[in-house]
């Protein structure tokens, strides 16, 4: 889709953002000023509640706006800065001297409930903020001997400085620079270290920890920093009102703290000022319907959340034209040998590396060693715990025994920061990037590693800009690099995800399936750069199923199945071994139930797609699928993980809309319809990893299948299907979350045949089953299809899926490589291929056989 461009007839000039929002921080105080010279009485009074309003949500646009966390108890912390300040000053001390030490007590109550809040997240940690601003405010009307109960607390002295006794006048002007200097603050520490890791924090967590930031002390920083300005703000609100009682400190009064920050524009540096300007003035304006201020406000910010979900400033920042600095990106020749300088590690020593998951062992005693200079690939089917090896690897999960040594630093169980620090760096399966930020400011967050650097200090500097366009271009990024990250086609996420891990300067990158979902000269380009980091001395491990890849530039190969390691070898030899071969295709010794008597198929397909093609973002992950699945024929849709088999069926249900070519259920093009419109029609998925729901009965997750249907699940219909899951009977009462897997399993398919399909889309029903429950599951699908029921079923155990099949198909890169009658194609070298590499795709073409007579 063209994106259209507006275009002025009378541009306006562009801006230096930082020089603009200076300015205009500059202009507002002076206009500030001005307007308390100028005003007295109440007039004046109200600027500085504005004024003082701003300090507080500046503190809660760092909570919020930066970090990404909801707290509804400032007004408590405002409340404590009041009560000090008010406190010290009536004791004798000096109102200077109680403003610094009210801004500290808010602070470090901040950091206290911090050290419980921030573990939390989402509504959590919201009811915790508010329980607390219930504690203050409750503590402020009990403590009646130092609060002074409901009487509250009066006739505070005016700052006095060099013997000059303030006025009220002058008390405002200090809370309009104060407020002034509060927003120069926040543009300065927003663009510094702490504001990089706090927006990173923000936009995916587990993507900044990898990159050496502490969740908890960024997280715990930000609310201390909130806390603090709460607490400054409260201390010049004591002496303006000359007066304070509980009644002043309501918890709605935190809600409008919050409706500020995002009414003005969260995270934007006016944002404050103008959220607060809407917040205090408003209701001056609407002096008459004061009984309906929350109601008004509650108004306003739903238009404003649909309007303009940036806020106010945010939508006025899009209209106003802005410079971009100019990148000198580092040579190619200076990043590699930078590389060279940071790879200097002894690579990676994994020993008897073991985690179980609820007494299931996903690593089971993994041993290997990855060396500097080469490409360690790991590979495995489906659920072989290669993606949890890598996360024990970088700290996501404390494994149950076992060493993972880097050097001589054994980091196993030490948490992800701790390994990003010490060399190791990683990339995702689906591309983490912190989607809110830059595509340069993505790569300069991995190159503190972690650290914060100074408060105010600008991290985006010329030579830290020209690095990371450096490291974008070598890894082959050639977009702008000022774009937002969040918008990026899937290719160029990779690249700018493998980037940001070589800013970290690892010693160790650990890749885990980056060529999913890319298209074959790009799987090219990202094959070569893999080989150029491990040439450069970076120790490069690598989890894929692209096997042309991973045979084409692996040096070793770790192949492990159901968490057990097969062999550590060279490709060749991993290639050739019969127990690899047997854990990709099944080893044959698992019997399933053959057809009594041969199929015959019928003329007209139940299931057919013609030409599919469907991927996700701008690489299509299917090529021109043709298919069809007839009336009572059991169909296997083979090959490697990343093929695009499950792809396929998330197509089929129209959980994914096609990019092109069309699907027919039973003559009926379906490929327009939506999931659950398709559910009508009679094609019913049941997806991978079961996806039960656990606090529900098994009675009641059965049940549910048949919420389309016209009547409820009768007795009888029940009664056929425990009949056909006796395992099911006994346990038909309990939750689905305590099931097994195997039970789990069984109780998906029978929630999909109680929605009497016309055809049941099966995607992986092995996955993760020991083997006595994989043949029983077996058992009963060689059941359905005997008595009829048109299956579509995907499965990484080729062997087993043949052996039930009437027909198959093999994908290979989301083509379709050969087809054939089950039977025959059990023996058909393609299918080893298109599992464990070898084939050249597009040289060989599917066989021309007929799907007639099948």
């Amino acid at each position: 889709m063209m994106k259209r461009e507006i275009k002025f007839k009378n541009p306006m000039p562009k801006l230096n953002k930082s020089i603009a929002l200076d300015a205009t921080i500059l202009a507002a105080i002076i206009a500030g000023l001005i307007g308390v010279t100028i005003t007295g009485g109440y007039t004046q009074f109200v600027i500085g509640l504005v004024a003082i309003t701003t300090v507080l949500c500046v503190g809660l646009n760092v909570l919020y706006g930066l970090t990404g966390l909801v707290s509804l108890g400032q007004v408590g912390f405002f409340a404590i800065g009041a009560y000090a300040s008010a406190i010290l000053t009536l004791a004798g001390l000096n109102f200077w001297m109680a403003l610094i030490a009210s801004t500290l007590i808010a602070g470090l109550a901040g950091c206290v409930l911090a050290l419980s809040a921030v573990r939390m997240a989402g509504p959590f940690l919201a009811m915790v903020t508010i329980a607390f601003a219930f504690i203050v405010e409750h503590g402020a009307i009990e403590w009646r001997a130092l609060t002074g109960g409901q009487n509250g607390l009066m006739g505070f002295p005016m700052p006095e400085l060099f013997g000059y006794m303030f006025s009220e006048r002058d008390l405002v002007m200090l809370c309009v620079v104060l407020a002034g200097v509060a927003l120069f603050a926040f543009r300065r520490l927003a663009t510094s270290g702490w504001g990089m890791a706090m927006t990173s924090m923000r936009d995916a967590e587990i993507a900044a920890s990898s990159l050496g930031y502490n969740a908890f002390a960024v997280k715990a920083t930000g609310f201390a920093i909130a806390a603090a300005m709460a607490g400054l703000a409260g201390a010049l609100f004591a002496p303006l009102m000359m007066f304070i009682a509980p009644s002043n400190f309501p918890l709605s009064q935190s809600i409008l703290y919050l409706f500020a920050v995002i009414l003005g524009g969260a995270g934007t540096v006016l944002g404050p000022l103008v959220g607060a300007s809407v917040s205090v003035l408003l209701p001056e304006l609407l002096a008459d319907f004061a009984e309906y201020r929350l109601l008004i406000f509650g108004g306003l910010l739903i238009v404003v959340l649909l309007i303009a979900p940036r806020g106010i400033v945010g939508v006025i920042e899009r209209f106003i034209p802005l410079t971009k600095r100019g990148v000198t990106a580092t040579p190619a020749h200076e990043i590699e040998a930078g590389l060279k300088d940071y790879a200097k590690s002894d690579g990676l020593m994994v020993e008897n590396l073991s985690i179980a998951f609820g007494g299931v062992k996903a690593v089971n005693a993994v041993s290997f060693t990855a060396k500097p200079g080469d490409v360690t690939s790991i590979i495995g089917p489906n659920g072989a715990g290669k993606t949890t090896l890598l996360n024990i690897i970088s700290g996501f999960y404390k494994p149950t025994e076992g060493v993972v040594r880097i050097g001589d630093q054994d980091i196993a169980g030490k948490p992800t920061d701790f390994a990003a620090r010490n060399g190791i760096a990683r990339t995702y399966q689906a591309t983490r990037l912190f989607e809110n930020m830059s595509v340069i400011d993505n790569v300069i967050a991995g190159l503190p590693v972690g650290r914060f650097g100074k408060p105010f200090s600008a991290i985006a500097s010329d030579a830290n800009r020209n690095h990371a366009a450096g490291l974008l271009a070598f890894c082959g990024y050639h977009g702008d690099i000022d774009a937002r990250a969040g918008d990026l086609p899937h290719v160029d996420r990779r690249l700018v995800e493998i980037a940001r891990s070589l800013a970290t300067k690892p010693g160790v990158l650990l890749l885990d399936e980056p060529a999913a979902g890319l298209m074959h000269a790009d799987k090219v380009s990202l094959a070569k750069l893999l080989r150029q980091l491990a040439d450069a001395g970076i120790t490069v491990v690598l989890v894929e199923h692209d096997m042309e890849m991973v045979m084409g530039i692996s040096d070793q190969i770790l192949a492990v199945d159901a968490g057990t390691p097969i062999i550590f070898d060279t490709p060749q030899a991993v290639q050739n071994d019969p127990q690899v071969i047997a854990a990709y295709l099944g080893d044959g010794e698992m019997k399933a139930r053959p057809r009594p008597i041969p199929f015959e198929a019928g003329d007209s397909p139940v299931i057919e797609t013609l030409r599919l093609t469907a991927g996700y973002g701008a690489a299509p992950v299917l090529h021109s699928i043709d298919l069809k699945v007839r009336q009572g024929e059991m169909v296997a849709l083979l090959g490697a993980n990343g093929a695009g088999k499950s792809t396929f069926l998330t197509a089929l249900a129209g959980l994914l809309r096609p990019v092109d070519g069309k699907i027919v259920l039973n003559n009926e093009y379906i490929h327009d319809l939506a999931p659950h419109q398709i559910v009508e029609q009679g094609l019913v998925l049941v997806p991978e990893g079961r996806q039960v729901f656990p606090e529900l009965t098994v009675r009641e997750n059965i049940e549910l299948g048949a919420y389309k249907q016209p009547k409820p699940v009768s007795s009888d219909e029940l009664e056929a299907i425990l009949n056909r899951f006796p395992r099911l009977r006994d346990r038909i009462n309990s939750p689905a979350g305590l099931l097994s897997g195997g039970e789990q399993q069984m109780m998906a398919i029978a929630r999909g045949l109680v929605a009497k399909p016309k055809a049941l889309l099966l995607d992986e029903p092995s996955l993760g089953l020991a083997p006595a429950m994989v043949e029983e599951l077996y058992a009963i699908l060689g059941e359905l299809r005997d008595e009829g029921v048109t299956i579509l079923l995907v499965d990484q155990m080729a062997t087993m899926a043949l052996s039930v099949a009437d027909y198959a198909y093999v994908l290979e890169q989301g083509q379709v490589v050969a087809k054939g009658k089950a039977s025959e194609l059990r023996k058909d070298e393609r299918l080893i291929a298109a599992y464990l590499g070898g084939s050249e795709q597009g040289d060989k073409k599917p066989k021309q056989e007929t799907h007639e007579n099948a």
